[in-house]
């Protein structure tokens, strides 16, 4: 199952904005998104950069792995 981890920096301007620390990294997989603080990769991955062709969220740069990643 391919799972693609990216940081969401809406979130982080907003956390500064509002003095809180709500989960900035979104870590999606055909069963849907999980939010977290960390996210560990239990087996190789790869950081992708793509300004041509970001992911539909508008992210640049991700990480994609198969591997099961553990969040927090």
């Amino acid at each position: 199952m391919k799972t693609i981890i990216h940081v969401n920096q809406h979130v982080i301007k907003a956390n500064r904005k509002a003095g809180v620390c709500n989960p900035t990294l979104t870590v999606k997989t055909y069963k849907g998104t999980t939010y977290a603080m960390e996210a560990e990769l239990t087996g190789p991955g790869k950081v992708i950069y793509r300004p041509d062709k970001p992911l539909s969220c508008g992210a640049h740069v991700w990480i994609e792995t198969h591997h099961p990643v553990i969040t927090r």
